[in-house]
């Protein structure tokens, strides 16, 4: 079947993997025509379209859909634009960010605001790893800055931003974070808590140890959460003892951050949690010690 067939029959209800798979790496031309084929596809028939596109993109990594899904950012529904952006999820090109930045600031959804947020944060990670060159990882940060700073937006998205800003390098970062951890609204304080573990300055360590024996479970699993990626091995005692919190949710997040900052000590006290009458907690502690090993086996093979 040739791209021009494979375009045409999208009105259809014709959404087999073999059609879709030819809507991989169009060209300026083919473009052109799946932009005029698109307009004229009903609403629902074009989310369904995109929601295949981003399974079958999931499911084989040699199949590329982004010229589709960049194109798509721009469609009327808001939806699909949110669709188009959990399918570009793999796409690190810069030129991806001042999109992003767009939709963050100027679209009406607010679940377009916060999957476009999130997908900044991935941006962020790279900057935090030299991966950006500086003049996108400020505008990265101006923009997340600002929407963070915004008490007019949704505070879902200010929360979403704080947490996807945490990595980046820059001064204004670290002061948004605390501000936000003295915020008033809980939703604030959560996300401010999470982003002290991506944002990896150990100076948030003693705020985090004292979070492990707040009353609210959720502050408890953030701090947890937040402490594993610090990989701070001075929090595993402390780590340990929520090992049998009452919260099911702050047990997993323990297991899974002294997996994380590893050594022997953290070892011990998962295997002790094999014995674990709770098989969910014994089946976490075993796959945490599985995930603890295999790192070691990759520090010892690299030296």
């Amino acid at each position: 079947m040739s791209v021009e067939e494979a375009i045409a029959k999208l009105k259809d209800n014709d959404l087999s993997d073999s059609n879709l798979a030819e809507l991989s790496g169009l060209d300026t031309q083919q473009m052109t025509l799946f932009e005029q084929t698109w307009t004229n596809i009903e609403t629902e028939q074009r989310r369904r379209i995109v929601d295949h596109l981003v399974r079958l993109a999931e499911k084989n990594f040699g199949l590329s859909f982004d010229s589709i899904f960049k194109t798509l950012l721009k469609d009327p529904s808001a939806e699909i634009r949110s669709q188009a952006i959990e399918g570009l999820w793999e796409h690190e090109e810069p030129s991806l960010v001042p999109l992003l930045i767009s939709l963050l600031e100027e679209d009406d959804s607010v679940k377009v605001q916060t999957k476009a947020a999130v997908a900044l944060g991935r941006f962020a990670m790279l900057a935090a790893y030299g991966k950006l060159d500086e003049d996108d990882v400020t505008k990265i940060g101006q923009a997340l800055l600002s929407v963070i700073n915004e008490e007019t937006k949704p505070v879902d998205v200010r929360c979403v931003a704080l947490e996807a800003a945490a990595p980046l390098p820059l001064p204004g970062v670290s002061k948004a974070i605390k501000e936000n951890y003295d915020s008033s609204d809980d939703r604030l304080l959560i996300s401010s808590i999470r982003a002290m573990g991506t944002n990896c300055d150990p100076s948030w360590l003693p705020i985090l140890l004292g979070e492990l024996e707040s009353t609210d479970a959720e502050r408890r699993r953030a701090a947890a959460t937040a402490l594993g990626e610090l990989e701070e091995e001075l929090a595993v005692p402390q780590l340990a003892e929520l090992l049998y919190d009452p919260d099911i949710d702050v047990q997993m997040a323990s297991i899974e951050a002294l997996s994380d900052i590893g050594g022997a000590e953290a070892k011990e006290y998962l295997e002790l949690c094999l014995q674990d009458a709770d098989e969910d907690i014994s089946l976490a502690a075993e796959e945490a010690l599985i995930d603890m090993e295999d790192e070691e086996d990759m520090e010892s093979f690299f030296g």
